[in-house]
């Protein structure tokens, strides 16, 4: 009898166990209440845009992510998720790696199984159905001007359709800027396709150093959405999650596709007038950027911080990599310059770094500025 009684109150606490693992909580979310976002981490993909685009996810707690593998996608395991994101790299070299195998997975996804899918820059190149030009064939677009792909860079701007105040009503009343690496100039093909809703069109004329010709991106689709079979897809030709201010857009565009509420988020993400105008990298500003980043190795402080702020100015996306770095200078005015820009370009992917900076700090007013810097991007 002892035995019987003891074996049933072990089954009724390895029940409980798996109960509790099977829908643990995180900020008030159980993982069987949120949205299950994978994101492409194969070949082709560029590793600081997969970074950059998990850390923009992160602002939305009711979000579950994950990396995902063309392996993985091809072994079944996309059926978990109720979107996946294509980000930034090479769309040739990502669609490459899923195979076609992967294509057909994607589209079934998407097609049959009514799921959702973001393509940003990369991935908006590989969703689009361009003809003559590796693509996962389901956006009814196409990408314009093959010939001149790599455009430029920099910060753009960028307007709202209607459409695109119904998903981002925080925007309306502001100019509109996001980073650009040579993403795609869309187009509408054929109607019998398809027929995408235009989210946001260019304003920027980008042909830095001649690239490019004059006057091919402005008024031309820079974001789209469109319903295809029983899912829906979002296209971004720019780079929101590693825009300050407008990082919040991501996880916005994964509601939309994911036909979830669009809840708000927290105001400190959301600052769309940080930015006032466009900034193109020219041979030259690329030239000065590169001069800046050497100073950082002066030994003054004075040198670095001038160079750190400048680096910042021009909107440099290299730069929030460089200041982790400064953080372990020699030079606590420094190393407090740098925990300031890292707040300011919400790198949340440095938290790790300030924490062990903090912990290490001596000096009291650099320690708190640190600290600023982790309780503003520990906090979504």
């Amino acid at each position: 009898m002892k035995n019987l009684i003891f074996i049933i109150v072990l089954l009724i606490a390895l029940s409980a166990c798996q109960n509790t693992e099977k829908q643990p909580k995180v900020n008030g979310h159980s993982n069987a209440t949120k949205l299950k976002v994978a994101v492409f981490n194969g070949l082709g993909t560029g590793p600081i845009s997969v970074l950059e685009t998990l850390e923009a996810l992160r602002i939305d707690t009711g979000i579950f992510i994950q990396t995902i593998s063309a392996a993985e996608i091809q072994s079944g395991k996309l059926d978990e998720f109720d979107a996946l994101i294509l980000p930034g790299g090479s769309g040739s070299k990502e669609l490459n790696n899923l195979g076609k195998v992967g294509k057909a997975i994607i589209n079934k996804f998407i097609r049959e199984d009514g799921k959702g899918i973001v393509g940003i820059c990369a991935g908006g190149y590989l969703l689009s159905s361009t003809s003559d030009y590796p693509s996962l064939d389901i956006a009814s677009s196409e990408h314009l001007d093959k010939t001149h792909y790599d455009r430029g860079h920099g910060l753009i701007e960028f307007s709202l359709t209607k459409t695109g105040y119904l998903i981002f009503p925080e925007l309306e009343g502001f100019k509109t800027f996001a980073q650009y690496y040579d993403g795609p100039v869309l187009g509408r093909i054929n109607p019998k396709k398809g027929y995408y809703q235009e989210v946001a069109t260019y304003v920027t004329d980008i042909h830095s150093d001649n690239k490019a010709p004059i006057g091919i991106t402005p008024g031309r689709t820079f974001m789209l959405n469109e319903k295809v079979g029983n899912g829906r897809v979002f296209i971004s030709a720019g780079h929101p999650e590693f825009t300050p201010g407008m990082r919040w857009m991501v996880p916005r565009m994964v509601r939309w596709v994911c036909n979830s509420s669009l809840v708000s988020y927290n105001t400190k993400w959301v600052h769309p007038e940080i930015n006032d105008s466009a900034i193109i990298f020219t041979n030259q500003l690329a030239k000065h950027e590169k001069q800046l980043f050497w100073k950082l190795f002066s030994d003054s402080s004075e040198v670095q911080i001038n160079a750190m702020i400048l680096l910042y100015e021009i909107r440099s996306h290299s730069a929030a990599r460089w200041y982790i770095g400064m953080l372990r200078d020699t030079n606590p005015k420094t190393r407090k310059q740098a925990a300031i820009l890292l707040k300011k370009m919400e790198y949340t992917y440095a938290l790790s770094d300030l924490e062990q900076a903090s912990k290490l700090e001596k000096n009291e007013e650099t320690k708190e500025s640190i600290n600023e810097s982790i309780n503003f991007l520990k906090t979504f």
